[in-house]
């Protein structure tokens, strides 16, 4: 769905209805039935030949051999279609579980890789100015069953550091070791009142990983957070990390097999979560888009604005959300990048907020501190 600008700007201002709108994985326990996880894309994913503005009259003419063709594409709607490495994407969105944000960035305008995922991870509007994430304060405004968080990887990513403790568990392709070692290696610890809990809590994240699942292929970490997710007394809330977004050169081939990974491991999470995934919010995002136009070796370079992407059978989807800005010269970012007409921030926000039953408000204010206050998105998950 598109917008006109004005009749965006107002629905916004009015806070009406629906509008427009190597991997590792960290957990912590909340409770409630609800489960909300957070997969970053590291290298400034292409939202442009994520999903496709094949409708606008500049897309192809700007992305020259990049630009997909439409015949080929999953067809959203008469402006947008999908990356047809996106199989599994595009059966979500016609089941309503798929919603997608386009021209979406954060506060960060420049173009470090770094520094714009420490702006999107902590929630500031500069670089390094929180030192914690928002998904930490996050699960600060939930009630605690337990005492501690789990981090599920090597280590805790900049959106889960914060004050809620963060225990960890990453898979590894060493060999297990045996029960009698892991018995001596407690009895070891247990006068240390500091690594007998780190310990106790290092086993219990074992237990719930199992034996199975522990490889590094895109459809086992699915299924390796699935399997967390489902327990009763699992987390509920997850982060997953993925890089190799970076395309400027040969970007055809590898923006399809990140795509194709992706869209897998999503598919492996739906189908291992079984009922739960009608209680789950899947939310995708990176740091930045990339260019408009194809480079000189056949990629793109860092940009602004991108797309997010939000799964889950408590999404509210089959949808495009976007004031679209158009792809025409002068109406580039900098003449050179699509230009961000909607807040990430709000994006998320708002997805947290609703799938937890917060007050947006308060969410707003305690996910991103520095924010700018602008007017909040609704309607993106089923209460």
């Amino acid at each position: 769905m598109i917008l006109p600008r004005r009749q965006f700007l107002r629905f916004a201002a009015a806070g009406a209805g629906a509008i427009l709108v190597s991997p590792h994985i960290a957990f912590a326990n909340v409770p409630g039935d609800r489960r909300f996880i957070f997969i970053i894309q590291r290298g400034a994913a292409d939202g442009l030949n994520t999903v496709i503005p094949y409708g606008d009259a500049a897309y192809a003419g700007l992305r020259r051999e990049l630009a997909i063709d439409p015949a080929s594409a999953i067809k959203l709607d008469g402006h947008f279609a999908l990356n047809p490495a996106m199989v599994e994407t595009g059966k979500m969105f016609a089941r309503g579980q798929a919603l997608f944000v386009h021209a979406t960035a954060s506060p960060y305008r420049d173009r470090s890789h770094f520094d714009g995922q420490n702006v999107l991870e902590t929630g500031g509007t500069t670089p390094y100015a929180q030192r914690d994430g928002w998904m930490n304060r996050l699960v600060s405004l939930l009630p605690q069953t337990k005492d501690e968080a789990i981090a599920f990887a090597s280590t805790v990513p900049p959106a889960l550091r914060g004050p809620a403790e963060v225990t960890s568990f990453a898979p590894s392709a060493l060999p297990q070791p045996t029960d009698d070692l892991l018995a001596r290696v407690g009895r070891m610890y247990q006068a240390d009142a500091q690594l007998h809990g780190m310990w106790d809590a290092a086993l219990s994240a074992r237990g719930m990983a199992g034996t199975e699942n522990r490889g590094q292929k895109p459809e086992d970490l699915g299924k390796l957070a699935a399997t967390f997710l489902s327990k009763p007394d699992g987390p509920r809330i997850a982060m997953l990390e993925t890089g190799g977004w970076d395309t400027h050169t040969g970007q055809q081939y590898r923006l399809t097999a990140q795509l194709t990974a992706l869209d897998t491991m999503l598919a492996a999470m739906r189908d291992s979560l079984g009922p739960i995934w009608d209680q789950t919010v899947v939310l995708v995002a990176t740091e930045f888009g990339r260019t408009a136009a194809v480079n000189g070796t056949g990629g793109t370079d860092h940009g602004t604005a991108s797309v997010a992407m939000l799964f889950g059978g408590a999404v509210k989807g089959g949808r495009i959300l976007a004031d679209w800005p158009g792809l025409a010269q002068n109406a580039l970012y900098e003449e050179r990048d699509l230009k961000p007409t909607i807040g990430l921030d709000s994006v998320i926000a708002a997805a947290a907020a609703e799938s937890f039953g917060l007050d947006p408000a308060r969410a707003a204010r305690t996910l991103f501190p520095a924010g700018s206050g602008e007017s909040r998105i609704e309607g993106l998950v089923h209460s």
